[in-house]
């Protein structure tokens, strides 16, 4: 999967996710996707382990549920 969102750009598969943030910083996000999880209503991607502790907010629904066919994580309600 690769997807743009307002910040930035999204590139996931079953293995690992990629978050590049868009700006002066062009920070770059990156987790397995055993250390992550899909919390849906806020839309927020989170990575927690192995060192990695993260979040950013998706724009929509959508992104989310896409992101969460592209990794296999279940979308997690708030």
């Amino acid at each position: 999967m690769n997807s743009t969102f307002s910040q930035g750009r999204i590139i996931a598969n079953q293995r690992e996710l990629v978050i590049r943030i868009e700006g002066q910083g062009r920070v770059t996000l990156q987790a397995m996707v055993d250390d992550i999880r899909l919390l849906g209503g806020a839309n927020v991607v989170t990575a927690s382990g192995s060192g990695v502790n993260w979040s950013v907010c998706l724009d929509n629904e959508a992104q989310l549920a896409e992101l969460a066919e592209a990794t296999g994580i279940a979308v997690e309600s708030c």
